[in-house]
């Protein structure tokens, strides 16, 4: 065999290998998902397919309503709202053959879509919505299936919740948090929890730069790095006189006469005079 063809038999070796390694990974999301649903109690709006070993007469695709009911073929009226699926399979079953239809009725059950258990994904994401929870998830799996944070995103997100009654604000440091590896603050999240990400702090810089406007705030950011982020000075620009101008506690505009080590403070605004020789 030439070299070529050597080449060529590789090529398509490793693009089979990697077909398969793709359809492999699609299977295993096929079996993984339906496990994560049976775990979550069924609710109003989620869609069923039902179906019945040996019956298919008794098969149903139906909703859950807003009392947390479905009708099924013979028995009627039945309460699936808080169960998980394994339970309302058995109930279904023992209604069949309690009732004298079957004498056996292997019943299952599976979610085609999940609308009971919603969190609300919002702000500086890049797909904010609200999105389908079934199972255990926290913050990053949420921010996760949400496109994760946009561009104009922050390093934090606050997540409200409902417990036993009250509404809990809490405030996650995201990147705090994947530094330390510390992932106590990863939040778990159940239905009607929102997670809003914030906007990153913005400072504003004019005058002689070569590039005004408004840009993202850093850590610890001081004049020296903003006026690098600007772009650096223009050749009529000067570093003395620099001037900030950065509102109190009050609302009040101050004049602070900026050295180039001060740091910088959110929606602070930095003025690059203009060189008089």
């Amino acid at each position: 065999m030439s070299k070529r063809m050597q080449k060529i038999t590789h090529r398509v070796n490793k693009m089979k290998l990697r077909f398969y390694q793709s359809m492999v990974a699609l299977l295993l999301a096929i079996c993984i998902v339906p496990a994560f649903a049976a775990d979550t109690p069924l609710g109003a709006g989620d869609a069923l397919k039902i179906s019945v070993f040996g019956n298919p007469d008794l098969s149903l695709e139906t909703k859950v309503s807003d009392a947390g009911n479905i009708t099924f073929p013979l028995i009627g009226n039945v309460s699936v709202g808080g169960l998980s699926t394994a339970d309302a399979e058995k109930k279904i079953s023992g209604m069949l053959t309690d009732g004298g239809f079957l004498r056996k009725a292997e019943v299952n059950i599976m979610v085609t879509e999940l609308q009971s258990q919603m969190v609300s994904v919002l702000g500086q994401v890049l797909h904010p919505g609200r999105y389908a929870i079934s199972g255990k998830r926290n913050v990053t799996d949420m921010l996760a299936a949400a496109g994760g944070v946009s561009p104009e995103g922050g390093d934090t997100a606050t997540v409200i919740r409902v417990r036993n009654g009250k509404t809990i604000k809490q405030v996650v440091n995201l990147v705090e948090m994947i530094h330390s590896a510390d992932m106590k603050s990863n939040l778990d999240l159940s239905n009607g929890d929102m997670v809003y990400v914030d906007r990153a702090p913005k400072f504003y810089i004019y005058g002689e730069v070569q590039h005004p406007g408004g840009y993202r705030l850093e850590a610890n950011m001081t004049v020296i790095q903003a006026l690098s982020v600007g772009g650096g000075l223009t050749p009529r620009g000067t570093e003395r006189g620099l001037r900030i101008k950065r509102r109190d506690a009050s609302g009040n505009e101050q004049m602070i006469d900026a050295k180039n080590n001060e740091v910088l403070q959110t929606d602070d605004v930095v003025y690059v005079k203009e060189s008089l020789f």
